[in-house]
């Protein structure tokens, strides 16, 4: 008999062929899983990640972080990083950045700051990369487009022109009798003619509520005077041709800065207003001027009757103060080309995607996006639309960002009646003069 015990022959046969079986299927399984690690696919390259430093406050600073977030989406390879600040204290810690090396790879600067930056080298020409990556300059309205021009080079990517706008209160200019068939304002000639309609709305608002908004301190007065006396035939000069001397203290200037001043000494506009842009949100204005980036916030007001037209000619042609929102590159050694490209990516994006951006209220500074059907669809934006064809920027100086405070504070001593029109202007000038021979 053949021996069956437990370690008996054909019993132990069996064991070392299932042994080898379950071997053999461990080592194809084995190999399967390394097929299948293999033939995984590589981890998906890192984006371009780009520090992006923007001045917006407000309603400015919730549509720009809107545009950042779907650029971002659409965009896997490269991501923004944003990071807002005050406006107050932005251009100084912009300039401190790039002479520490530590300058962001993207920042907007005002179309009035680019002389500053450009001059001392602060930022980058950009036509080479414009074409890298398909940017077509001849998009732009002209006025927009060359606020960025210095020496026939391209130096930032214009997004916008904000300019000031009259914004009124269809409720009581239709109590006053002052809106005529399409809810526009019935504002007659000249000065008498904005005066008048300012007089009839103060008879009708009730206590409290102010004809026209503007603050007592701030730019706001500075801006306006601007835009009438470029209305005027040959004004809105500023320096002599040299650059050297404010000449700004003549007879068209003088009468645009009395007319202002007039408005607050006959309590036009009520004295000592902050904040003008509440007061006109909170419905205890008729009339406000200020910049159109107001437009955004103020149509959320379901009780607001909200109208909005440019600010009216009151001299001989159509002139307003503006600005525009540029994006530049830092100059920097370190900075790759990958990065260059990237950011010049996100400006043609929202060049072109300049409708998110109107949604704050401003004029996109792109022909192609302002003669669009979604742009037309926006309520108000089409009234003031024109104005980028009669803005009037500052004049190009390294130091016009200084020498507008200077002009503000000239203004504000006019205004709380410590010094007349005549001497605000001469004084202004001989504070500008020193600066400019430093």
């Amino acid at each position: 008999m053949r021996e069956t015990g437990r370690f008996g022959g054909p019993r132990r046969n069996g064991l070392v062929t299932l042994t080898i079986i379950l071997l053999a299927v461990v080592l194809v399984l084995g190999g399967c899983g390394a097929a299948r690690e293999e033939e995984s696919p590589a981890p998906a390259a890192q984006p371009v990640i780009l520090e992006y430093w923007t001045p917006f406050s407000g309603g400015d600073n919730i549509f720009m972080t809107e545009l950042v977030e779907q650029f971002n989406r659409e965009h896997q390879e490269i991501r923004l990083d944003q990071i807002n600040s005050r406006l107050d204290d932005y251009y100084s810690r912009l300039r401190t950045a790039i002479l520490s090396g530590n300058a962001p790879d993207l920042a907007i600067i005002h179309a009035t700051n680019l002389p500053q930056f450009v001059q001392n080298g602060y930022i980058e020409p950009l036509d080479g990369l414009a074409a890298d990556t398909g940017l077509d300059w001849g998009q732009f309205n002209a006025t927009i487009a060359g606020s960025t021009v210095y020496e026939d080079a391209h130096y930032a990517v214009p997004l916008d022109t904000h300019t000031l706008v009259l914004y009124y209160n269809k409720k009581y200019l239709r109590e006053a009798g002052l809106l005529d068939a399409e809810d526009k304002p019935l504002i007659g000639q000249g000065e008498q003619g904005f005066t008048a309609f300012l007089h009839k709305l103060k008879e009708v608002v009730p206590p409290g509520v102010a004809p026209l908004a503007l603050p007592s301190t701030r730019i706001d007065s500075v801006w306006l005077w601007w835009s009438l006396y470029n209305q005027m035939p040959g004004g809105g000069v500023f320096y002599n041709p040299e650059g050297t001397q404010a000449v700004f203290n003549n007879k068209a200037s003088l009468q645009a800065l009395k007319f202002v001043n007039s408005l607050y000494q006959q309590e036009l506009i009520p004295p000592d207003i902050n904040d003008a842009f509440k007061l006109f949100y909170d419905g205890q204005a008729a009339v406000l001027i200020t910049g159109v980036w107001g437009t955004g916030a103020f149509e959320k007001d379901e009780q607001l009757e909200l109208g909005v037209v440019p600010v009216p000619v009151i001299y001989d042609h159509p002139a307003v103060w503006g600005d525009s929102h540029t994006l530049a590159i830092p100059a920097k050694s370190e900075m790759s080309a990958e990065k260059r490209k990237a950011a010049m990516v996100f400006a043609r994006w929202a060049v072109e995607h300049g409708v998110m951006w109107a949604e704050a209220g401003h004029v996109p500074s792109s022909l192609k996006v302002t003669g669009s059907e979604a742009y037309s669809a926006l309520k108000f934006r089409s009234d003031y639309a024109n104005t980028a064809n009669s803005v009037v920027y500052w004049p190009r100086n390294m130091k016009q960002w200084s020498i507008n405070e200077e002009i503000i504070r000239q203004f504000e001593k006019m205004i709380y009646k410590e010094q007349s029109p005549e001497q605000t202007l001469q004084r202004a000038v001989d504070s500008i003069n020193l600066q400019l021979k430093r």
